[in-house]
């Protein structure tokens, strides 16, 4: 049955990933604020003189225009909205950790206008210098609650106590933390209370804290992530040891 036609003018949206289409053309996947994530054809987008080939860049606020029923649709016009920094550095490479987690768990045209401010503010931070760490597990609670899968973090699951800052959980996966495992064939990560409020809180002041935080959320992630790979842990893991090597090498 044929598609009915539809048109979308000046939609805020960012690029999170875009691959050779045909000869000249690009599919991109983009994040918008109204209809989620969108797959558009660029056509002609990959020709030198092409104006798109500037403007169809990842972390970049943009105003798109795109016409099409299907999953596919057509993009008829790109244009940068600007006010956001340049992400740079270290911060690059997060911003390409956010655009995995979005690719991989968000439906395509499932609409999460909170979730698109979220990305847009968590670029903003990241742009401007601020600690990566606090700023990222934000993000992967928000992104988590967005799709439905929100982490119980003040309270023990069965027992509805509020949690012990001196005690260790086990985290249930789809239902939060327990005292006992209980389920021999499944395995939970084991997690400090104080850890936990600490995510609640957002403070990670305590090194331990943010140390067990994003291993849990790690945990966590790949759950519903169901094992796929996150092939931007894998670069930052890379250049980590790298940057490591360099440093003892450095050392007389």
């Amino acid at each position: 049955m044929k598609q009915p036609h539809e048109r979308r003018d000046e939609q805020q949206a960012f690029v999170l990933h875009a691959y050779a289409y045909r000869e000249t053309s690009l599919i991109v996947e983009t994040l918008t604020s109204e209809y989620g994530r969108v797959a558009l054809v660029a056509r002609g987008a990959r020709r030198p003189r092409s104006e798109l080939r500037g403007v169809l860049q990842a972390f970049q606020p943009l105003a798109l225009s795109w016409t099409g029923g299907g999953e596919l649709k057509s993009l008829v016009k790109a244009e940068w909205r600007g006010g956001l920094p340049l992400v740079t550095g270290s911060a690059l490479l997060c911003g390409f950790y956010l655009n995995e987690l979005l690719l991989k768990l968000l439906p395509r045209e499932d609409p999460h206008p909170n979730l698109f401010r979220e990305y847009e503010a968590t670029l903003s931070k990241l742009a401007s210098g601020a600690e990566q760490a606090p700023v990222l597990r934000r993000y992967e609670l928000r992104l988590l609650a967005e799709l439905g899968y929100a982490l119980p973090l003040t309270h023990e699951v069965d027992t509805g106590r509020p949690i012990d800052p001196e005690a260790r959980y086990y985290y249930a996966f789809d239902r939060g933390p327990r005292l006992t495992a209980e389920e021999p064939a499944q395995r939970y990560p084991l997690v400090r209370g104080a850890t936990l409020l600490a995510l609640a809180r957002q403070d990670f002041s305590a090194p331990d804290a943010a140390v067990e935080a994003k291993r849990l959320m790690r945990e966590v992630l790949d759950h519903y992530l169901e094992r796929r790979a996150v092939i931007s842990r894998r670069v930052v893991r890379d250049l980590q040891a790298l940057e490591e090597e360099e440093s003892n090498h450095e050392r007389p």
